[in-house]
């Protein structure tokens, strides 16, 4: 498996990048798949691509302290994402791994590589839900993806070192919860793990088996999805 290590510039610019190594992957004449990291520089709020703008963001609050509210291209709830947050996206093929076409067997097959990552370091984590990852019965991973013909994209967060009273600052309750939430507060229901980012990114690098560079990045594709999508608010609004 290809890796990227690549943080942009901006959360418009990390989202975009997202799904450039998917739409990247499906031009492709093969089988493509690649994990990325990064760490957004900058709080942001990120909608699920069918999370209604009104009723899972505090709006004002947002507006007021100058968080962006962004919608990804995967479904799935609300989530905060900023220092302290590590991303991962991994690109996946039906070629290579035709089971994966099952929602489940993908949830599956992703959690356990990073619940391998995770063990590695000692941390007894917990898949919860669809996709959660807990620890101590409390969240520190949400995680989503989109399907495309010939691959999906899987990605989600890992909170390691998050200022957890952001996540209740600016994120409404969702209107669907996990059974195991048992209506819990953002403040309660969320953990960070106990170990470093370089920690992280590394028990993931090995778990994944991801020791082969990207060499042709997305860039361009990036930067016109950026443009044309995230820099939007037709899209960023939409619902």
């Amino acid at each position: 498996m290809q890796r990227l290590c690549l943080t942009c510039d901006t959360p418009e610019a990390n989202l975009a990048m997202d799904e450039a190594l998917l739409e990247s992957a499906e031009m492709g004449d093969g089988p493509n798949e690649t994990l990325r990291l990064w760490e957004s520089p900058c709080d942001a709020l990120i909608l699920g691509r069918a999370s209604k703008y009104a009723e899972e963001s505090h709006t004002e609050q947002c507006n007021r302290d100058g968080i962006p509210i962004l919608r990804r291209s995967s479904g799935g709830a609300s989530v905060m994402i900023g220092p302290g947050c590590l991303m991962y996206a991994v690109v996946l093929s039906y070629e290579q791994k035709p089971f994966l076409r099952q929602l489940d067997q993908a949830h599956q097959y992703v959690m356990d590589h990073l619940m391998t990552a995770l063990k590695s370091l000692a941390i007894p984590v917990v898949s919860k839900g669809t996709c959660d990852l807990t620890l101590n019965d409390r969240k520190f991973s949400g995680n989503s993806l989109r399907c495309k013909k010939k691959h999906l994209l899987y990605h989600g967060t890992l909170l390691y070192d998050y200022e957890l009273s952001k996540i209740q600052r600016y994120l409404d309750t969702p209107p669907r919860q996990p059974e195991y939430r048992l209506n819990r507060t953002h403040e309660d229901f969320v953990i960070n793990l106990p170990c470093t980012r370089s920690q992280l990114e590394k028990s993931l690098l090995e778990s994944w088996g991801a020791d082969q560079e990207l060499i042709d990045v997305p860039h361009s594709l990036s930067a016109e999805l950026q443009r044309t999508k995230y820099d939007s608010q037709e899209w960023n609004r939409r619902l």
